[in-house]
């Protein structure tokens, strides 16, 4: 269901403080039990009970409320299962690295994100037709729906298609069809996302933008594209490189956003901000090294679409617990959650936020204000978008300890 585009850059409302912290679980199971045995009365059976229920009570939470997704790499969404099967249709099965479901399994377990690339694109060669493209897209979108994701806003990759002969149109009609027939069977609305690989030659990017806004395709007359982004592996490859690309989408009526301040240093978001003109940062964890930065985004109300899960796989952090998600919350910026690469990282949009909530102790007023600010960060008309805050709003007005 691809809807009319907002007319406004996206930015998040200030945080909204009417819903009081009710619950927290704590972030570790010890804390837990040590806040609970400290109420008089209580027993230690009926400590564990009660952490028991208080975890439940937001898993359910968690799992029952309205999302939208705005950091997800279409590619990156391709299950081994799919892989293999995807291999196998196309005769290519021979040419990959890893031949089975275990192999691939097996090998997910990066050290950086380099690490993590090599596989990505391995997965990639195996997408040839039409069909592969709208059969990984619908796959993810009847995950997605399981997870009770209302809107995505959905990154695919051309230039690791069109490199290996795979045409332009091809990629993309496959793309949409999944996403017009997602919005037909689940209600899913959508947003599509044209990123360029950093790691490749500027020309090579305003080629691709080129041939996307030329005919036949006029993917962004059509509203098939709504923005363009940037990705692949930053170091060594600042914003800047791409600025002539971006102003040239931007003229078009494209709206951008970019990788920045994952592995790159906080000057790359800078850089996204300034040289690109960027509506959204991917990532932007690193902002928190800058001081007048993190004052710049709190004020412009940049949203940062952070993707927990992918931060610890590929070793940005060593652990969930050291994600700085939380701090960046209650520091005014606005955070958002998302799975990037979820095949690949081991979670998709409930499993990243049961992952974070788990590890930090994210309460339920945290869990709310996550969730609207990835409302107010979409490429939505505001009144799609206040839709799906009364949506959100009626959801936690049902669930009494969140009050």
């Amino acid at each position: 269901m691809i809807d009319e585009l907002s007319d406004n850059m996206p930015s998040c409302r200030k945080r909204d403080d009417s819903f009081d912290v009710a619950l927290t679980v704590a972030a570790t199971p010890e804390a837990a039990a040590d806040a609970e045995s400290a109420k008089p009365g209580l027993d230690f059976n009926a400590s564990s009970a009660a952490k028991a229920t208080g975890a439940a009570r937001i898993k359910n939470f968690i799992r029952g409320m309205p999302k939208v997704e705005l950091h997800l790499h279409i590619e990156g969404t391709l299950m081994p299962e799919l892989q293999i099967r995807l291999a196998e249709r196309n005769g290519l099965l021979s040419t990959l690295r890893y031949k089975t479901v275990e192999e691939l399994d097996r090998a997910y377990n990066f050290t950086d994100l380099a690490s993590f690339l090599e596989l990505y694109y391995d997965g990639c060669s195996v997408f040839c037709t039409e069909e592969d493209f709208y059969d990984l897209t619908m796959a993810y979108l009847t995950k997605a729906h399981g997870d009770n994701v209302r809107h995505v806003e959905i990154s695919f990759d051309p230039q690791a298609h069109t490199s290996r002969g795979v045409p332009l149109g091809t990629v993309a009609k496959g793309i949409c069809r999944a996403l017009e027939e997602g919005g037909s069977r689940f209600g899913i609305t959508s947003r599509l996302v044209m990123s360029f690989l950093r790691n490749l030659p500027v020309d090579d990017a305003m080629k691709t933008l080129e041939e996307a806004l030329s005919p036949p395709h006029r993917l962004h007359l059509e509203r098939k594209i709504h923005a363009v982004g940037l990705d692949s592996n930053e170091m060594g490859n600042p914003p800047e490189k791409f600025r002539d690309v971006f102003d040239r989408a931007r003229r078009e009526g494209l709206l951008a956003v970019a990788h920045a301040g994952e592995e790159g240093p906080p000057s790359y978001i800078w850089g996204a901000l300034d040289a690109l003109g960027v509506n959204r940062i991917d990532h932007g964890i690193r902002c928190l090294e800058d001081p007048e930065l993190v004052r710049r985004l709190v004020k412009d109300r940049v949203p940062l679409t952070v993707c927990p899960m992918s931060n610890v796989r590929l070793k940005v952090f060593q652990n969930m617990r050291d994600h700085p998600l939380r701090e960046m919350l209650n520091r005014g910026l606005c955070v958002t959650v998302n799975s990037d690469d979820p095949a690949y990282f081991g979670g998709f949009m409930n499993d990243n936020y049961l992952e974070t909530q788990r590890a930090l102790g994210l309460s339920c007023s945290d869990i709310i204000q996550l969730a609207r600010n990835g409302i107010d960060a979409t490429f939505l008309a505001e009144h799609k978008k206040d839709h799906l805050r009364s949506e959100l709003d009626r959801y936690a007005d049902s669930h009494f300890f969140c009050q």
